[in-house]
């Protein structure tokens, strides 16, 4: 059976009156741009699912990892956030504190939910309690957010740097940062371990990835301002420079990235964290100006069906958590740390590019995804009509 298309969008209003955004309006490009970001995150999140360590891949699976690291670690989270902060951005401009203040708290409840019950990698969370920071940010132009995630943004990446290279010569082991899985553990253990976890972790990756996380949001928002994703047309000079400037640096950053994860030693694992994030965010500028450019020129093509699983974000990235924890962890398919990762990658490009044809069949049966409609319910009060079908 042939699968619906989606009808073209129209550039979505960046003002008017209080209302959810109908699909008619949305403009194309945030949408794939968001569906690309969910695909390169369950890539590169595979290595958590899995239990693999970089550093120790051989043969194939090293050729995969130098591959994701170039191309899609640190870029994919990156441009994540940065559509993160361009939405709350853009809801704060249209509704005002209140609404966006109730979005972040029901984020809040449900990012907790998937940490407790589904998987200890959540970052609707954290994104949900460091996005209050943008409640300050509704009288700010593009320029001084741009400003202002540039300061943060130096000085997170600058005390990185700092502790990298305090770290050279250190006989330490590197870290791995994975679960504490062992065969056996039934699912009540697990939830367990993670309930008593939760605000520990929350509070600690906010206070440790805080300032990053929002010099990106703040970019997102500085889009937001300019119209940079939803009238790209008038945009080209700057899609141009982020597209070279973007992918000139972050290429070669990513690069490096892939020989530090060559490295098992302390020194290199804490180096590849700024050169993960400070080249996934030129990568992924990059990529803006890619996509926006090819969205002006008409020729995103084969592309334009990310848009659907854009639109059911948040769905996709949960479900992607219970498939694959179903998958690996020892109370179900328990394969945690026996795969490698070409076939970590391979499965989680099955299960991405799975989702594309099933959220463009849940926009066409119900005009939304099932947490995106519960979201709204609990923050407008509603649920979301379907849209008739296009003429």
């Amino acid at each position: 059976m042939a699968l619906p298309t989606l009808p073209e969008p129209a550039p979505a209003p960046e003002s008017g009156p209080p209302r959810p955004v109908r699909a008619g309006e949305r403009s194309l490009l945030p949408d794939v741009l968001r569906g690309l970001a969910l695909l390169g995150i369950l890539i590169i999140n595979v290595q958590d699912f899995a239990g693999f360590r970089e550093w120790t891949q051989t043969g194939i699976d090293r050729v995969v990892q130098v591959f994701t690291d170039i191309f899609f670690n640190g870029r994919s989270i990156s441009l994540f956030a940065m559509l993160f902060g361009w939405g709350a951005a853009g809801m704060l401009a249209r509704y005002g504190v209140g609404t966006l203040a109730r979005r972040l708290a029901v984020l809040l409840l449900i990012g907790a939910a998937h940490f407790v019950l589904v998987w200890h990698g959540d970052i609707i969370s954290t994104y949900a309690l460091l996005a209050l920071a943008l409640l300050l940010t509704g009288g700010m132009g593009a320029r001084l957010l741009v400003t202002l995630a540039g300061v943060l943004g130096a000085w997170w990446l600058g005390k990185e740097l700092l502790a990298a290279f305090a770290a050279l010569g250190s006989p330490r082991p590197r870290f791995d940062g994975l679960p504490d899985l062992v065969p056996g553990m039934s699912y009540l253990e697990v939830v367990a371990g993670r309930a008593a976890t939760f605000v520990d972790s929350l509070i600690g990756t906010s206070l440790y990835n805080g300032a990053w996380l929002i010099a990106l949001f703040c970019l997102g928002a500085a889009a937001q301002r300019t119209g940079l994703l939803t009238r790209p047309q008038e945009q080209v000079p700057l899609l141009r420079r982020l597209a070279v400037w973007g992918l000139g640096l972050g290429l070669p950053l990513g690069v490096l990235l892939a020989w530090l994860n060559t490295r098992g030693d302390f020194a290199a694992g804490l180096l590849a964290i700024p050169v993960r994030m400070g080249g996934g965010l030129a990568t992924a500028l990059g990529y803006v100006g890619v996509l926006g450019l090819l969205t002006v020129r008409g020729r995103l093509g084969p592309l334009r069906a990310f848009a659907a699983s854009g639109r059911v974000a948040m769905s996709n990235y949960i479900a992607q958590s219970l498939i694959m924890t179903t998958f690996f962890y020892p109370y179900a398919g328990a394969r945690f740390g026996t795969w490698g990762a070409a076939p970590a990658v391979l499965l989680a490009l099955i299960v991405g590019l799975a989702q594309v044809p099933v959220s463009a069949w849940l926009l066409a049966r119900f005009g939304t995804g099932p947490l995106e409609r519960l979201t709204r319910l609990l923050v407008y009060g509603r649920g979301v009509r379907r849209e008739p079908p296009a003429s």
